[in-house]
């Protein structure tokens, strides 16, 4: 960074200490959802999960999160961004502290669904404080420090877990996020001014419940696809059901005096440019922070320790990059690094899919962190730039939601197309299904023991081809996001709105 003092609003307080505070709680974030994915060995056998708990150790974390997201925006724009920042800091905290001592994977997958709601607050109300306290310049330097602090996050998650787990046990992995937040809250409480719209309005309800009963169904149905298959009537009538509520999401907020989403944000091309922005890395890069460390654990047979360390391959780049991403997007054309950085984690993609594990997968880990890298810096900044400084909140809540609700439908889409290949390559194997759900949880023993006549090294062989058949299907999908979305960026991207401008409609 520069020099030059950061800028902030008369009446507020410090800004540095108040961008730490954001930083280090939003930090916890990535650390809480990466974490466990290394430790899911010792949580299973501690707490006798099935493979379908498994599945909800990161979903019920991430669909809390994403569901809760624009309500906590606009409580924030509405009650203050302080009152909700600290609110979900607290639950945090307790939420974390309760988890090593869940009797039962009930109980643990509740408590991580309260994460996930304490996230939604911590993130919506430190976000909206961030574009209060700074401006034009400013404000997308700050937020590229978020970006960075999620890298940051995002490298400790798996390495601190692993080192952690290795040496204490699983429930150990829960202390350093409860420390962070600690620190985060103490910072907050002395930095972090009160802020609030200026014309709140009422709270949306319907549309809140409605938003979040549709998320929920949506990844429910897309979890019973794994066990149930793509054609089974429940599966189908959760998906339909999704859908309804989606419109019926969307008439509630055209018809709301103060609506969680704005639709007529939906007419402008930057808008949505930046929306389908924040999906991207949900499928070229969050899905292999679970993915990844499932198959190095539960299927290559190493220990946490090396597995959060070769993690660090794929996420030690969000340690810098972002912040690089932001000095050059005063050079460079933001559409130009976005698509770039994910056309290098597309070839990042393949080139994994025909990669041996360990060392051999490294470098395109780190092609596939580097590409992701560059969109992930400039993600935050361009999504409050687009809305006048009074609607921070709902901005920042629009935009995570998208992301966070993206890496979550992600996490499950991809999950059970995982499930369906494996179970694709198992035909002759009694108990197939059963199989291919142990598999896709890094359960390689017990699928062996459960499938009479198949050794665990054909099965493991099974599990190797339809991971990389996902990964080419991967990569498919992060290029065409590439292509589509140099269309929606390519004209007029570079013009950031600040001081409370409106953006320019698509003719």
């Amino acid at each position: 960074m520069t020099s030059s003092p950061l800028n902030f609003r008369p009446g507020h307080h410090a800004p540095r200490p108040l961008l730490a505070a954001v930083c280090i709680a939003s930090a916890t974030m990535p650390m809480v959802f990466t974490g466990p994915a290394v430790a899911l060995g010792g949580i299973a056998d501690a707490l006798h999960a099935s493979a379908g708990d498994l599945a909800w150790v990161t979903n019920a974390f991430m669909l809390a999160f994403g569901s809760c997201l624009l309500a906590a925006g606009a409580l924030a724009d509405r009650i203050g961004r302080r009152r909700v920042f600290m609110a979900g800091a607290w639950l945090f905290i307790a939420a974390s502290a309760a988890l090593p001592f869940a009797p039962g994977m009930a109980v643990f997958n509740l408590l991580r669904g309260l994460q996930g709601l304490a996230g939604a607050a911590i993130f919506a109300g430190g976000a909206a404080a961030l574009a209060q306290a700074f401006s034009g310049s400013e404000q997308t330097r700050a937020f590229s420090w978020l970006g960075t602090a999620f890298g940051i996050g995002l490298v400790l998650g798996p390495m601190t877990a692993g080192v952690l787990a290795d040496a204490f046990g699983w429930r150990a992995i829960f202390g350093l996020v409860i420390i962070a937040m600690a620190v985060a809250l103490a910072l907050a409480l002395r930095a972090m001014p009160e802020t609030r719209s200026p014309a709140p309005g009422g709270f949306d309800w319907p549309g809140a419940a409605a938003f979040t009963l549709a998320l929920t169904l949506l990844t429910c149905a897309v979890l019973a696809a794994a066990q149930r298959g793509w054609s089974d009537r429940w599966v189908a009538a959760g998906l339909v059901a999704a859908v309804l509520l989606f419109a019926a999401f969307a008439e509630i907020e055209r018809r709301s005096p103060a609506p969680l989403l704005d639709l007529s944000l939906l007419r402008y091309r930057r808008f949505l440019g930046i929306q389908l922005l924040a999906a991207a890395p949900a499928y070229g890069f969050v899905v292999l922070l679970v993915l990844l460390p499932i198959r190095f654990a539960g299927i290559d047979g190493m220990d946490a320790r090396t597995t959060g360390g070769w993690m660090a391959a794929l996420s030690a780049p969000l340690l810098v990059l972002p912040l690089v991403a932001g000095r050059l997007a005063r050079r460079v054309s933001p559409a130009v690094l976005c698509c770039a950085g994910l056309v290098a984690c597309a070839i990042g993609l393949l080139g994994l899919s025909m990669s041996p594990a360990g060392s051999g997968a490294v470098p395109a880990m780190v092609l596939i962190g580097c590409g992701i890298s560059l969109p992930w810096g400039l993600m935050d900044g361009l999504a409050v730039s687009v809305v006048p400084p009074e609607r921070a909140g709902m901005a920042a809540g629009i935009f995570s939601t998208t992301r966070v609700a993206g890496e979550g439908v992600a996490l499950a889409l991809v999950g059970s197309v995982l499930a369906t290949l494996i179970q694709a390559r198992l035909r002759t194997v009694p108990d197939a299904v059963t199989a291919a759900q142990l598999l896709g949880a890094g359960r390689l023993a017990e699928a062996a023991a459960l499938s009479t006549g198949a050794m665990a090294h054909q099965l493991a062989a099974a599990y190797e081809g339809a991971f990389a058949v996902l990964l080419q299907g991967l990569a498919g999908v992060t290029a065409t996001t590439a292509a589509v979305l140099w269309w929606l960026l390519g004209k007029g991207e570079g013009r950031v709105l600040r001081d409370g401008a409106a953006p320019n409609p698509v003719q």
